[in-house]
């Protein structure tokens, strides 16, 4: 019988994210329709996680020597992280069924035995209507945790509550 061995939520890897290009995707000349995708990491009390590493994933594109398909961010003082990514596009779900486009986020802090999973979707999309993730959330209050906002060209922002009141969704993995 295997010993349960306990969780490390960043392992050693805490140093990659002082190197600040691992929060851009694009930096090995990934050509598309270049984002930001940026927010903050916030407490139950509305309070900046400072120290929160954030990771994000994409399908889309798919990962090439020129877009990795994985970035990690450190969140500063006031709990933002940034990120310079391609802009996503649908993927294939289950069944016969279409993803909305999105970008996977992980996050790691102090006091989480485990990392958090959530998605980043884009306001306005036509796919969010009937992306299966979304659809399954009935509360629009609780979809809406999901939705990035546009800042302006380019710029998207998602803000991520861990807990108490505008707790942001997270996924069971």
């Amino acid at each position: 019988m295997p010993l349960a061995t306990a969780s490390q939520t960043i392992g050693p890897y805490w140093h990659l994210i002082e190197d600040k290009s691992w929060a851009d995707l694009t930096r090995f000349g990934a050509e598309g329709e270049k984002i930001t995708l940026t927010g903050r990491v916030l407490d139950g009390d509305g309070m900046p996680c400072a120290d929160a590493c954030v990771e994000i994933w994409q399908s889309d594109p798919p990962a090439s020597g020129m877009f990795p398909g994985f970035g990690r961010s450190v969140a500063d003082g006031n709990g933002a992280y940034r990120f310079t990514t391609l802009k996503p596009g649908p993927v294939a779900g289950r069944g016969n069924t279409q993803q909305a486009p999105h970008i996977a986020i992980c996050i790691l802090s102090r006091g989480l035995m485990k990392g958090l999973v959530t998605r980043a979707y884009f306001q306005d999309e036509r796919l969010n209507e009937t992306d299966p993730l979304l659809t399954s959330l009935e509360d629009p209050a609780r979809r809406a945790t999901l939705i990035a906002k546009p800042e302006g060209p380019g710029i998207w922002r998602l803000d991520i509550r861990l807990q108490g009141d505008g707790e942001t969704v997270f996924l069971e993995v």
